[in-house]
C-alpha cells in the first residue's frame, strides 16, 4: 500500500505542474444543509479534474525503457485525458481506450492533449480489458485509472491541501468510482487529521450521469485503504445528482460533471452525518454540452423552475393565444409550444398542446395551473413534481 511518505513525494513531483486548488465556502449549501459547507474545487484542476495528479505521478516513475514503449489506459473520460497530456509532457506516446459512448467532449479533449483514443464496449470495465489486451501485444506500461499506488500517491495530495486548508472542519465528502481519488485522500487525512469523518459517495448502479464514477468493480488495493479509513459508505440517485449540479452552477457559478456533484447530492438528501463543517470535493468539471442542457433542463423541473403541462382545446383561431395569455398575465414565460392532432384527443374539433414554461419557483407553478384550472382546462402536470 502507498504510505504518507508516498504521498509526499508526489506533492514534489506535481508541484508547478497540479494546481493547489482553491477551497470556498459556499453561503447557499450551509444554509440548505444547516452547517458550514466548503468546496474543494478540483473541476479548476488542469485537464479538468484531479485525475491529472495521479497519472504523471505514475508516468514521472517510469524508466527509460517504458517512456520509449509509451503509456496505455482505460477511461471513462478524465483519467484518459489526464494521461494524454502527462504522456504528452514526458514526450512519449500515449493510446486511450475508451468507451463507445463516452462523452464526446471528453474524446475531443483527450485527442487534442496527442492522445490516440479507440473506443470500444459499453463501459469502463470493458475498456480496460481492451486496454490490458493492447498491454500484452504492445508492451507498453497500464496506467490503471486507481488500481495502481503511484496513482493513490497522487490523489493523495489532495487530502494534503484539505488538511491545511479546511484545518476545522470535521467532515470530507468524496467521489467514489474505482477507489483511488477516495483511497488517496482518505490515506493523507489520516494521517494529518486524524479522528475527522470521511463520507464516500457512490452513484446508482447502471447507467448514469455520474459516468466517472459508474464501474462495475472497485479497486482491491483501494478497497482495502477504504475498509480501513471511511467511515461511511453512502449513494445518491441520478434526479439527486442534477438538483445539485444545477445548485451548484446557478449559485456558486462552479461548473461540475455528474461525478463531480455526487458529494453536495448526499449533503443536500441529509447523508451526510454529524452537524459541523464539512469540506466536499468537486472532482470534475469536463461534462459534455449536451448532457449539460439535459441535466439543466431536468433539474430545474425537478426545482419547479420548469413547469410542463399538457391540455385539450378547442381546434380553433384564438383558444392558444387565450391560454398564452393567461400565462403571461401569471408571469410564465412560455419555452416551447408542440401541437398534437393525432391520437391524443377524444374529438375531431379538439387539439393537444403540450407547454414548457419557465417559472420562478414550486409556488409560482402551482399558481399558474391554479389560474388555467380556474378558466375551466382541464390540465395534466408532465413529469415531477407529483
Amino acid at each position: 500500500m502507498p504510505t504518507i511518505a508516498d504521498v509526499e513525494a508526489a506533492r514534489e513531483r506535481l508541484a508547478g505542474v497540479a494546481r493547489e486548488t482553491p477551497l470556498y465556502p459556499t453561503e447557499t449549501f450551509s444554509r440548505l444543509s444547516g452547517r458550514q459547507v466548503f468546496l474543494k474545487a478540483e473541476n479548476l484542476q488542469r485537464t479538468g479534474s484531479f485525475k491529472i495528479r495521479g497519472a504523471f505521478n505514475t508516468i514521472a516513475t517510469l524508466g527509460e525503457a517504458e517512456r520509449r514503449a509509451g503509456v496505455v489506459a482505460a477511461s471513462a473520460g478524465n483519467h484518459g485525458q489526464a494521461v494524454a497530456w502527462a504522456a504528452r509532457e514526458a514526450g512519449i506516446p500515449a493510446t486511450i481506450f475508451m468507451p463507445q459512448d463516452a462523452p464526446m467532449a471528453k474524446v475531443e479533449a483527450t485527442r487534442s492533449y496527442g492522445g490516440e483514443t479507440v473506443l470500444v464496449g459499453e463501459g469502463f470495465d470493458e475498456a480496460v480489458a481492451a486496454a490490458s489486451a493492447h498491454v500484452q501485444s504492445s508492451g507498453a506500461t497500464l496506467v490503471h485509472a486507481f488500481e495502481d499506488e503511484r496513482v493513490i500517491a497522487g490523489q493523495g495530495t489532495i487530502g494534503l491541501e484539505l488538511a491545511a486548508q479546511a484545518p476545522d472542519a470535521e467532515t470530507f465528502v468524496v467521489p467514489i468510482g474505482g477507489g483511488g481519488l477516495a483511497a488517496g485522500i482518505s490515506l493523507a487525512l489520516e494521517e494529518r487529521r486524524p479522528g475527522v469523518r470521511i463520507v464516500g459517495v457512490e452513484c446508482q448502479p447502471g447507467y448514469t450521469i455520474a459516468d466517472g464514477i459508474a464501474v462495475k468493480y472497485k479497486g482491491e488495493l483501494a478497497g482495502d485503504i477504504l475498509e480501513a479509513t471511511l467511515d461511511e459508505r453512502v449513494s445518491v440517485s441520478d434526479d439527486e445528482i442534477a438538483e445539485a449540479l444545477v445548485l451548484c452552477v446557478e449559485r456558486t457559478k462552479l461548473l461540475v460533471e455528474g461525478a463531480g456533484a455526487v458529494g453536495l447530492a448526499a449533503l443536500l438528501a441529509g447523508r451526510v452525518p454529524g452537524s459541523g463543517s464539512v469540506a466536499v470535493v468537486l472532482s470534475g468539471g469536463n461534462i459534455d454540452a449536451t448532457t449539460l442542457i439535459s441535466v439543466l433542463r431536468h433539474g430545474l423541473t425537478e426545482a419547479g423552475r420548469f413547469l410542463a403541462i399538457r391540455l385539450l382545446i378547442p381546434d380553433r383561431p384564438g383558444e392558444l393565444r387565450n391560454i398564452l395569455d393567461l400565462i403571461a398575465r401569471g408571469r410564465g414565460n412560455v419555452v416551447s409550444v408542440d401541437h398534437h392532432r393525432e391520437g391524443r384527443t377524444t374529438s375531431a374539433l379538439q387539439t393537444e398542446i403540450e407547454l414548457v414554461v419557465s417559472t420562478r419557483d414550486e409556488r409560482h407553478c402551482q399558481e399558474l395551473l391554479a389560474a388555467l384550472r380556474g378558466a375551466g382546462h382541464t390540465v395534466q402536470r408532465v413529469g415531477p413534481p407529483s
